[in-house]
């Protein structure tokens, strides 16, 4: 456990803050115009642990197997829980849009997580890196839409409604960076798909 893993928990202890305080902001005392702010800065706090953990690694020579693995897992965590928070009010996501990110991700940790156990190390895409950076830009827009809506500059509906938009378009790029993966490391998976039917060839009936 290096310092970059470290900062890596910042992310996942970060994703239940963040939706305790945009749900239940009124608990702990922060009225509807302050709101956005509060959630901006635990938004850019956890993408800054993002950007600082792999640098971090790689300069005092921390890169594990153990940060390859959890490095994406709290990408995943920190970045779904910003989108289902956003599925209640005032910016009322539709679940089923959310499900795009989550089957994308799940897909992805998966084969990643059985290929390493198996040896093959799935190499990153650059469309995955675009798609981290596209799907936090589309947070940090709708958080900063949510200023003038707390203003009464700009209705609910319209921020719904162009929040939708946002990470709609978010959300194709998601399932495209996903086929991009699959397709770039197709080898790698075709010869654990092939291991996999060899041993199960081999296995003795009982």
């Amino acid at each position: 456990m290096g310092i970059a893993n470290y900062i890596t928990f910042i992310r996942i202890f970060i994703s239940p803050i963040f939706l305790l305080v945009y749900i239940k902001h009124d608990v702990f005392e922060i009225d509807s115009i302050s709101l956005p702010y509060f959630l901006l800065f635990l938004l850019t706090v956890s993408e800054m642990s993002d950007a600082f953990d792999g640098y971090l690694a790689r300069k005092y020579n921390q890169v594990t197997d153990f940060g390859k693995i959890f490095d994406p897992m709290a990408d995943s965590i920190s970045r779904l829980s910003v989108l289902l928070t956003f599925t209640q009010e005032p910016v009322n996501l539709p679940m089923p849009l959310i499900f795009v990110f989550l089957y994308r991700d799940s897909v992805i940790s998966t084969l990643r997580t059985i290929c390493a156990l198996k040896g093959f190390a799935l190499a990153a895409r650059m469309s995955g890196k675009i798609k981290a950076l596209v799907q936090a830009v589309a947070s940090f827009i709708i958080l900063f839409l949510m200023i003038p809506q707390s203003l009464g500059y700009l209705s609910t509906a319209d921020l719904q409604s162009i929040s939708c938009w946002i990470v709609a378009a978010a959300a194709v790029y998601t399932v495209f960076s996903g086929v991009d993966y699959i397709y770039a490391n197709r080898l790698y998976i075709g010869r654990l798909l092939r291991k996999d039917k060899k041993a199960v060839r081999q296995t003795p009936a009982l």
